[in-house]
């Protein structure tokens, strides 16, 4: 006999899922409860050892007060931390930070708020990889020195001087004595040290860094504030690769020796001297919408940093970005395509709100396509130089600069800048010549065997291959068809495939590629070494696996040489030899185009780009949003 439910069945249960809701809900409140209590904890135990350090000043200031006045011990201004009459005892790095404090409507608060247009795996020191997880670095770690953007001359930052012998091998640097990580813990020359140490370490991943200091010696502390960099040869970038290492803490980032693979997995262990810090430098997680930063109220400079926080949103479509800039709700649109830029530069609402910037920085970026010689242990078609050289025959660079680029860039010809001293000026970008491109591929061994219009190999194989490129830029897609159509004209068949920015990563890693669009960003004087010297395949950024010895013994030739006409010489010579080989086909260098929003003051053009969140800007009171 069935049992039917009666109204007070329905009653029972309905109140069952009623109290189980009722449970769920008060767990999850309790979860965050938990979060925010962990957090106060974590204020407390700073708080704790502020006021610790406080006590340890007051009474060594009491020693002191009768030797000198209280007016020139303590700082008179949370935003200015000197006195009028003692400007020229601030920093040079400083000095423009400085100067934004005396303007008229110049305040501390508010948020300045980015874009990046692709998720980040990592903002964990060394292990990442990505321009956008360098860009958050750059705002919470600093090195010994900064390089001035006006000048492109080195000034001190962690260091107050320096002193290089005069062979070129030993660079002694002075560490200001007063400078604490954002935790509170004091900075000195054992930080340093340990940086070096833990970069070196071979159960670390970061192969590419390593390449770079390899040619350091030791680095040694000769006291808690001074510390000796010696070079094994000498080495043309040696001030800018010690004064430019990013410093780590050794309290902070030394227990992960213990376990290299906790660390090398790591997706947010992020601490720094720097004016900004991870609201938990040890538990950010790349599922998170974005990335915020808090001012560092430990900071050390001079000048108290402007912005309350300093936060990037992930936006990942173009149109997207565009609107939620109009809308205010993020301060630059920067990376915008040129067709985008050719139409909004006229826009009076645009206008209005953000002031357009188009430049060419003195190290500007250069597009690519890495052609893999190796695949699989095996050779590919594009190991042979005759192939390479008709790839880049085959395609019209100046069709793509004008037609998908809108004129926003030029053909490129090697790695280096045109208008910079490593360029062989004799050197000029290569035009469309099919004919040739027809003739050095028949060279190789590919010609159409059966007059279907594609070109085969001696065993009848088709001449196709895949190209990897970035699918979420418009502009990409649209120069990968054009290349496509290139081709095409020649016998070839390209097969676009449109990536995700991870997997992209992930197929350089593994050099599980035929072909790849990209680009590198430029530098006031590239160091080849990285990229194109054969000890770099294996771990290095070589991922096309290019060799040659002619162009290694160059290269390792140039970085020692200290003469800086000779130096010149040598990598002319060494772009000669990238200019025949092609492991790259080198197609645009670009500048940089995007609009800034008026409310962030201060932001002007440097030889180094355009200033825009950095020390000297700014937010007027009025225009702040996001407050706390």
């Amino acid at each position: 006999m069935k049992k039917t439910l009666t109204t007070k069945d329905y009653f029972l249960f309905g109140l069952i899922i009623l109290l189980v809701v009722l449970l769920l809900l008060s767990m999850n409140q309790v979860d965050r409860q938990w979060l925010k209590l962990t957090r106060m904890e974590s204020t407390l135990a700073e708080q704790s050892k502020d006021v610790s350090a406080i006590r340890g000043l007051v009474s060594k200031l009491q020693q002191k007060l009768s030797k000198a006045t209280l007016a020139t011990q303590t700082p008179t201004s949370n935003t200015v931390k000197v006195a009028d009459n003692e400007v020229d005892q601030v920093p040079s790095v400083f000095k423009h930070d400085y100067e934004a404090t005396k303007k008229k409507d110049y305040a501390l608060g508010g948020w300045f708020v980015n874009s990046f247009s692709n998720t980040i795996q990592t903002i964990t020191p060394l292990v990442s990889t990505s321009g956008y997880a360098s860009e958050v670095q750059a705002r919470v770690l600093e090195s010994l020195l900064s390089m001035n953007s006006d000048t492109l001359k080195y000034e001190g930052l962690l260091a107050k001087n320096w002193q290089i012998s005069e062979d070129g091998l030993t660079i002694t640097f002075q560490l200001r004595d007063s400078i604490v990580f954002s935790d509170g813990e004091p900075f000195d020359s054992s930080d340093v040290v340990f940086t070096f140490n833990f970069i070196m370490n071979e159960k670390i991943k970061a192969p590419s860094l390593r390449a770079y200091y390899s040619q350091i010696e030791s680095v040694v502390a000769n006291g808690k504030y001074e510390v000796v960099f010696k070079y094994k040869e000498p080495y043309f970038k040696a001030l800018a690769f010690a004064g430019g290492m990013s410093i780590l803490a050794e309290h902070f980032y030394a227990p992960y020796l213990d376990d290299p693979e906790k660390f090398n997995q790591s997706k947010g262990l992020l601490i720094g001297t720097g004016p900004y810090r991870l609201i938990d430098p040890k538990n950010w997680t790349s599922d998170q919408d974005g990335i915020e930063l808090i001012r560092n109220n430990r900071y050390w400079g001079p000048v108290t940093p402007s912005f309350d926080r300093v936060s990037w949103r992930i936006i990942q479509n173009d149109s997207a970005r565009l609107t939620t800039f109009r809308n205010g709700d993020i301060d630059l649109y920067g990376d915008a395509q040129p067709i985008d830029f050719d139409k909004l530069k006229d826009d009076k609402q645009l206008n209005e709100i953000s002031d357009p910037f188009d430049y060419v920085a003195a190290a500007s970026t250069y597009s690519y396509i890495g052609w893999n010689q190796e695949l699989n242990k095996k050779p590919t078609r594009f190991a042979d130089k005759r192939v390479r050289q008709a790839m880049t025959w085959l395609i019209d660079k100046q069709k793509i600069a004008d037609d998908i680029f809108l004129g926003y860039r030029k053909p490129a010809v090697s790695p280096f800048g045109e208008g910079g001293p490593q360029h062989d000026s004799s050197l000029k970008p290569r035009g469309q010549n099919i004919e040739k491109g027809k003739a050095l591929l028949k060279e190789a061994g590919y010609e159409d065997r059966d007059g279907d219009g594609v070109i085969e190999d001696a065993e009848g194989k088709p001449f196709e291959f895949k190209l990897i490129y970035f699918g979420n830029r418009e502009t990409t897609k649209r120069m990968v068809l054009l290349l496509k159509d290139m081709y095409a004209r020649a016998g070839i068949k390209l097969i676009p495939v449109p990536s995700e920015w991870p997997v992209m990563l992930e197929h350089l890693d593994k050099k599980d590629f035929e072909a790849i669009t990209l680009a590198w960003g430029g530098a006031i004087e590239s160091d080849l070494y990285q990229i194109f010297h054969s000890a770099q395949i294996k771990e290095g950024d070589n991922r096309t696996a290019y060799k040659s010895e002619e162009l290694d013994a160059l290269i390792v030739k140039a970085r020692a040489t200290v003469d800086e006409k000779k130096r010149m010489k040598l990598w002319q010579q060494a772009e000669k030899i990238l200019y025949e080989d092609l492991p790259y086909t080198f197609l645009t260098r670009r500048g940089e185009l995007g609009f800034a929003s008026k409310r962030v003051k201060g932001q002007r053009m440097t030889k180094l780009g355009l200033t825009t969140g950095g020390g000297d800007n700014y937010i007027p009171k009025a225009l702040q949003k996001h407050a706390n």
